[in-house]
């Protein structure tokens, strides 16, 4: 019996329910009762009479791909179209509604029934739209390139490549130098220890180690950008059949880092600056690891699976040395105080958390028994 493909849309529907999580209940900060609230008050949600046309586009596009990759994961959990629209629709709506009632303990935020309605709209033409293509026959054909293309149980890895240039929107410290983690650690670790007269040399100490770090030398900066080409290119390939199409994804990995990282500095940077990305290292290493990944598409799945591991790890082991950016700092605030505040926030914890899903995923990987094809 051959395998059953798993989706990919799983993974994905859960990863966008965690984003429209954070972007709904964005800084986290203040929560509090709200004054004069009983419990079956904070269920009547209001609807505002003021219109405010961003608000309403944004909550309405923010759940449209929502609603598409929940009616294909409700599709693949067995059930037809209509029950699969329905549940989307549902599932949808109730995540909204629940995150609008929580938002009733975050001051400065405003619970609206009418964003659970824009939502639901969205959540309900994704997956109409979602399954009127695949009435039309066009995921079949995406079912059938995919057998063709990936062995079963990719799903994981599916998801993870899907996200790879989403985490690259936002800037990294180094071209492709995802996942440095250990400054938010810090501040997190302040955080919670602040206050605490145990914890006041441990305080220092973190205070103090953050500024003895040197800058990477230009060597150790091409090589974490050619290791974080190289990582995704080895992931493709462990769970892509063998074949000229190992080939094609490492080309068309290097020019969706090359087209997302322009995209991230002409967003945050200005027009001007779109290339701003490109460094006497950057384009030798990107090509050093497209040519390493072309060369090594077609090893077995499982040395596929290791190299990535290895890359990720030593990726992400040089990233972590890697000093802040002031101006980059500097510049962020426009992000960081505009409407653009959750998008920024988004794009920036999945950069931090992609390398390390994609770790455990290859982990889990390897410890399966699989035919090492």
């Amino acid at each position: 019996m051959t395998p059953r493909h798993t989706s990919a849309a799983v993974p994905l529907a859960a990863a966008w329910a965690a984003l429209a999580l954070y972007a709904s209940l964005f800084p986290f900060a203040g929560w509090r009762w709200p004054p004069g609230h009983g419990l079956f008050d904070l269920l009547a949600l209001p609807w505002p009479p003021w219109r405010d046309d961003w608000d309403l586009w944004a909550n309405l596009l923010g759940y449209l791909p929502w609603g598409w990759l929940l009616a294909l994961a409700w599709q693949a959990g067995g059930l037809r179209l209509g029950g699969a629209w329905l549940a989307a629709v549902f599932t949808a709506a109730a995540a909204s509604f629940s995150i609008e009632v929580l938002q009733n303990f975050l001051p400065g935020r405003h619970p609206s029934l009418k964003d659970v309605a824009m939502n639901a709209v969205g959540a309900g033409l994704g997956a109409a739209l979602a399954l009127s293509l695949q009435r039309a026959g066009l995921t079949r054909r995406w079912m059938q390139l995919r057998q063709r293309w990936f062995v079963p149980h990719s799903g994981g890895a599916l998801a993870l490549m899907a996200l790879w240039p989403f985490a690259l929107l936002f800037p990294t410290p180094m071209p492709l130098g995802l996942g440095q983690i250990g400054p938010r650690l810090r501040d997190t670790l302040a955080w919670a220890t602040e206050g605490v007269a145990w914890a006041e040399s441990l305080a220092a100490w973190s205070a103090t180690a953050a500024p003895m770090q040197a800058a990477l030398s230009p060597l150790n900066e091409g090589a974490a950008t050619a290791l974080g080409l190289f990582a995704p290119c080895m992931l493709a390939c462990s769970v892509s059949r063998p074949g000229p199409q190992r080939l094609l994804l490492a080309l068309g990995a290097a020019g969706l880092a090359l087209a997302t990282m322009t995209v991230s500095a002409l967003l945050n940077f200005g027009p001007r600056h779109a290339l701003a990305w490109q460094t006497g290292t950057t384009l030798p290493a990107m090509v050093a690891a497209t040519l390493a990944a072309m060369a090594l598409a077609f090893v077995p799945r499982r040395v596929a699976c290791g190299l990535a591991l290895v890359a990720l790890a030593f990726g992400v082991a040089l990233v972590a040395q890697a000093n802040p950016d002031p101006y980059l700092e500097v510049n962020l605030q426009a992000w960081e105080q505009g409407r653009w505040v959750r998008f920024h926030g988004v794009t920036q914890w999945v950069g931090l958390a992609w390398p390390y899903l994609a770790m455990l995923w290859l982990l889990v990987r390897l410890g399966r028994r699989d035919d090492g094809a």
